[in-house]
């Protein structure tokens, strides 16, 4: 028997930070889009617990049992007293270690699709529990749509969005450690005082509205500068996405991906069709949000 799971990935069209708070997280203020851009992981019985990886830059994939993937089967087994005894296969569309919660959506599929394959009957809240555990970014995997995120994002409240927004993804040549990110975060802010992350009204109404121009307005990244200091490169990436037509164009997340806002996939394949011909970028994906969260196939 398997069963699989296509699971989205995201893009941050606000997050705010906080300053480090005592256990080394940061307060964030996270506005959180799903988008269609997706991997597929799919489980099946084994007779112990294995990971396997296909798709672009899949060699970058841990296959042991620090994969967010096999550390998901591992806690849902242990909460139902039954071995993780699964082999999860994981086809990835995902860009790996882009600031797209490629990572976060692995575990939030293998915790639905094992769910699913034993019958456990997990309720959504221990779901979502679980996830928390796992990282900040994986319950927005599982539930998709739009959503903010506070605490250290894990804590989310479902967002309106009326109408479909369409982007352009440019992906660097490798990627950057969201560890290395922060600290150069808090490295920027040192000596001033950061306020609490909160989430912007006028971006919040925006997505509720549907309202492309006032998204573009308002999207922000308090990691962006961080992302810069240590990829000055991606500055030339948002330079080209922005002469290219995109109504904005911020890093996505703790990067290296940059996202670029357009007002339709005619402009977004334009957009594409730029970046890759400007050189600053690896290759280029477009993508439209909202899109659902971990689904059963």
């Amino acid at each position: 028997m398997s069963v699989t799971v296509r699971v989205p990935a995201k893009v941050n069209v606000q997050l705010a930070v906080g300053a480090a708070r005592p256990d080394g997280f940061h307060g964030l203020a996270n506005v959180f889009l799903a988008v269609g851009l997706y991997d597929e992981v799919t489980v099946t019985e084994a007779d112990e617990l294995r990971v396997t990886c296909e798709g672009p830059d899949a060699g970058q994939v841990p296959l042991d049992r620090t994969n967010l993937a096999a550390r998901a089967a591992q806690k849902l087994a242990e909460r139902h007293g039954r071995s993780p005894a699964v082999h999860i296969h994981i086809a990835k569309d995902i860009p790996v270690a882009g600031g797209m919660a490629g990572g976060s959506a692995d575990g939030a599929g293998a915790l639905v699709a094992c769910d699913a394959l034993w019958g456990t009957g997990a309720s959504r809240e221990e779901l979502l529990g679980i996830c928390a555990e796992l990282g900040s970014d994986v319950p927005f995997s599982l539930v998709g749509g739009a959503a903010l995120g506070t605490g250290r994002g894990e804590r989310l409240t479902p967002l309106e969005v009326g109408g479909t927004f369409h982007w352009v993804f440019a992906l660097a040549d490798g990627g950057l450690s969201t560890p290395a990110v922060y600290g150069e975060f808090d490295r920027l802010a040192e000596g001033r005082e950061i306020p609490e992350p909160v989430a912007s009204q006028e971006l919040l109404a925006a997505l509720a509205k549907g309202d492309v121009h006032a998204l573009a307005a308002a999207l922000s990244n308090d990691l962006q500068p961080a992302a810069l200091s240590l990829r000055p490169s991606l500055a030339d990436t948002l330079a080209a996405g922005r002469a290219a037509g995109a109504l904005a164009g911020l890093v996505s997340g703790s990067g290296p991906t940059t996202a670029f806002l357009v007002p339709d996939a005619e402009k977004a394949a334009s957009v594409a069709e730029a970046l890759l011909a400007s050189g600053t970028c690896r290759t280029v994906r477009t993508g439209e949000s909202p899109a659902a969260g971990a689904t059963v196939l």
